[in-house]
């Protein structure tokens, strides 16, 4: 397969498991763009963002994206805040379909573990106020938009979806 499978939605909606899950049933390489950058920098993201701030994550991320999309047969775990960034979507949109898994974000945040976390520190209302706030750009760069109620039904939907989008 040619095409990239890009996964979106907030922190906990499932894309790092979603996106293990499509990777081993289509044989394809998962890119985990937080883990990615983790690597990259040798540090977890909340030290990242405590010591040098969400905006020089942002541009890693940029960074990174762009590297993405000259690579093909990829799924992509792109991290929740990533879609704010217009290049960076744009960049791996323009390789394949993007997926928004939209998951409750009440039940989200209800069954996340927001250690580690920096953008989930808040509290509830303020995590429902960002999936909010971040919704319509999700649906605005979504092919897809995918409400399972399990990673392995949101893995096997994607894949039935790519399959009959990539026939010849």
């Amino acid at each position: 397969m040619g095409k990239n499978i890009i996964l979106t939605g907030m922190m906990g909606s499932g894309k790092t498991t979603v996106g293990r899950l499509l990777a081993r049933g289509l044989g394809l390489e998962l890119a985990d763009t937080d883990a990615l950058i983790e690597q990259r920098v040798g540090r977890a993201i909340p030290d990242l963002f405590a010591q040098d701030g969400e905006v020089a994550f942002r541009a890693l991320e940029l960074e990174l994206c762009r590297e993405l999309s000259r690579r093909d047969g990829l799924v992509v775990a792109c991290g929740g805040g990533l879609p704010t960034q217009e290049g960076a979507i744009a960049a791996l949109k323009g390789t394949g379909f993007v997926f928004w898994l939209d998951r409750d974000p009440g039940e989200t945040y209800d069954t996340l573990d927001v250690s580690g976390r920096p953008l989930a520190q808040s509290g509830r209302e303020d995590f429902i106020r960002r999936y909010e706030g971040r919704s319509p750009i999700y649906r605005r760069w979504a092919d897809h938009i995918v409400r399972a109620k399990s990673p392995q039904a949101a893995a096997a939907l994607i894949s039935a979806i790519v399959t009959e989008e990539t026939k010849p």
